[in-house]
Parts: structure tokens; C-alpha cells; sequence
């Protein structure tokens, strides 16, 4: 997704107005009076509230233009929403409702499909969880949706899983000195080692060429299936020096492979 583009959905990002607070409380006043007109520009003053949205779902291979229309829905229904009397910012309130509307496209577009009394569960659950948090001021469990609901738990449980996003193997998760830690370094295979693997592209040569440590490593994580946690834990460096060495090391063999 090219969050960079200049122009989106035929509106040039580059030249979107930014509104002051005070300049905002006069045009709601005039919103509050039904003024279309004080309503489309309070629209486009908030535009670069959307950009800044949709930068943190630029890496779902979604349409950055697609996004941008989506999370302009969530902009217009928060504005809708708002009440200037409760003294809140308005992108306070406004952000999470545009987060929220993406992430229902992204879910009701999503490649693994739920099917529609799942998710309805799972929306209905949502909901219910949000009017116990007002009510209670503290986060429900699942029971408690439950009973609300009058369903069995596991009906919840099921319907919320559903509609969670899928993670990438490849999705950083952490950042030293610019050297990134993915998910799929923190997964460990028990059923299946990778001796055969390395059998059979004849890697024992270019292992001699690696010092101690970097061998050390190497059989840990691929013979042994460790994550690169366990490797740090046991040789007592850091995850993210475990990672640079592994990746060095793969480097240097491959020269000889």
C-alpha cells in the first residue's frame, strides 16, 4: 500500500487544510444549527486525521484509496456522534471510531471467511462488552457477556476468535538498532527438526567455516526447533544479538552452499 501517494480518492493530501481547536468548536456550533456547508469543511480540516489512521493498517496489502473511503466514514459518523459538552478533543473521540470502522471492513473483507451468525455473534458480544465497561467501569469477562447474551460462553469465545485478524509470520514485533524480530522467530517446531533439511543441501562444510558460538546457534535453533528466546536464555545474550548472529551466520554459509 503506497501510504505516501500524494493524491487519494482524487483529493490531494498535500494541500489538506489543518483546523485549531477553536476554530473547530465554531464550526460545530454551526454544524449543531445544521449548516451542510460548516459540515463539509470541518470534513476535510479533519482528512489528515484519517491519514494518519489508515498509516497503521499499511501493512494488510489493502488499497490505500479503499482505506482512505472507509476510514472517511468512521470521520463523518464521529462527527456525528460527538457532544461538544463533554470538553473531550475531538480526535480523541474521533480516532478510535475511525479505527473501529476499518477494522470492520477489514473483517467483513477478510480472504477467511466467517461465516455471518458468527459474526453477528461475535459484533453483538462487541457491543455488549462496551455497555459493561460504561456500566461497570471495568473490563467483563466472557461469562458475563454471556449471560447478557443468554448463549453459552463457548459460543463467545468462538465468535470472538473468528473475527480476529491473522498475524504474519513475517509481522515485526520488535526493533534493535534496526535489526527487526518477526513472530516467526518466537515459534518453535516440536514435531519436526531440520537435520534432514540440512542434510540433504550439504551444509556440513559450510558450518566448519562458522566460529563456535555462531554453530552453537545455529543447532539450537534449527536442530533443536528453540525460538530465539530460549537460545538467548541459554547462552545469556540478548534476543535481539541471537538474531543478528543467526542471520549472519545463514549469510556466511550460504557463500558455500
Amino acid at each position: 500500500m503506497h501510504i505516501n501517494k500524494v493524491e487519494i480518492c482524487g483529493v490531494n493530501t498535500a494541500k489538506l487544510p489543518v483546523l485549531t481547536n477553536a476554530q473547530m468548536k465554531k464550526l460545530f456550533e454551526r454544524i449543531y444549527q445544521g449548516d451542510l456547508t460548516a459540515r463539509e469543511e470541518f470534513i476535510r480540516g479533519n482528512l489528515r486525521l484519517v491519514l494518519s489512521v489508515i498509516q497503521r493498517f499499511n501493512n494488510r496489502g489493502e488499497h490505500v484509496d479503499d482505506l482512505f473511503q472507509v476510514g472517511c466514514i468512521g470521520l463523518i459518523k464521529a462527527i456525528d456522534n460527538f457532544d461538544l459538552s463533554h470538553n473531550v478533543k475531538f480526535s480523541t473521540y474521533a480516532v478510535p471510531m475511525i479505527i473501529g470502522e476499518i477494522r470492520r471492513y477489514l473483517r467483513d473483507n477478510n480472504s477467511i471467511r466467517v461465516s455471518r451468525s458468527l459474526r453477528d455473534t461475535a459484533y453483538k458480544a462487541l457491543q455488549v462488552r462496551d455497555q459493561l465497561i460504561s456500566k461497570n467501569s471495568k473490563e467483563p469477562t466472557v461469562s458475563d457477556i454471556a449471560k447478557e447474551l443468554d448463549i453459552p460462553r463457548e459460543e463467545v469465545v468462538f465468535a470472538l476468535d473468528a473475527i480476529q485478524d491473522p498475524i504474519s509470520l513475517f509481522e515485526p514485533i520488535y526493533h534493535d538498532s534496526g535489526d527487526a524480530i518477526f513472530v516467526m522467530d518466537q515459534v518453535s517446531d516440536e514435531k519436526s527438526e531440520d537435520e534432514t533439511w540440512l542434510e540433504s543441501i550439504a551444509l556440513k562444510d559450510a558450518l566448519r567455516k562458522l566460529t563456535g558460538r555462531e554453530k552453537h546457534i545455529l543447532t539450537l535453533r534449527f536442530f533443536e526447533g528453540r525460538t530465539q528466546m530460549e537460545v538467548a536464555d541459554e547462552i545469556g545474550i540478548s534476543q535481539a544479538q541471537v538474531s543478528r548472529l543467526e542471520k549472519t551466520a545463514l549469510k556466511h554459509m550460504r557463500k558455500y552452499v
